[in-house]
């Protein structure tokens, strides 16, 4: 057994109940990001440019929207959960580490706070798991 398996399999065996309205809330606050970043691709830009890095922002952007719309149903479901929190990282990363935190670390800056958490819940979900309450576990069971 290699080292993901047995991460998986640790995360399948000590997942509480509770932790699956976590992460169904959690796909839905990333789908909500999702959906504001949709609706203003063109603030969404404008912070992108504002970051050292320079890149290819359009294709950032509608990576950063898809991610988060699409990522964040999946995520609520519960189906290829960790796969769709990989998708979510680099953008959570960034969003930390490049945008909110040139803002700076005040309690004022909650988009910094915001990010943090999800960035931490996001993590926790990758080790642990979907839990019980989730599509991957209803098609574990099925083919079991």
């Amino acid at each position: 057994m290699n080292v993901i398996e047995r991460i998986e399999h640790w995360g399948d065996t000590h997942h509480p109940g509770w932790l699956d309205l976590l992460r169904i809330a959690l796909g839905i606050v990333i789908f909500l990001k999702g959906v504001t970043f949709l609706a203003g691709t063109e603030s969404l830009r404008q912070l992108i440019e504002q970051t050292p890095i320079k890149i290819y922002t359009w294709g950032i952007v509608h990576y950063i929207a898809f991610a988060h719309l699409v990522g964040g149903i999946l995520i609520a479901i519960g189906l290829i959960t960790r796969v769709a929190i990989g998708f979510q990282l680099p953008v959570l990363i960034g969003a930390v580490f490049f945008i909110n935190i040139t803002r700076g670390l005040s309690f004022l800056n909650s988009e910094l706070w915001i990010s943090l958490v999800v960035l931490v819940l996001l993590v926790v979900f990758f080790v642990i798991g979907s839990g019980p309450y989730s599509l991957d576990h209803q098609m574990r069971e099925r083919k079991a």
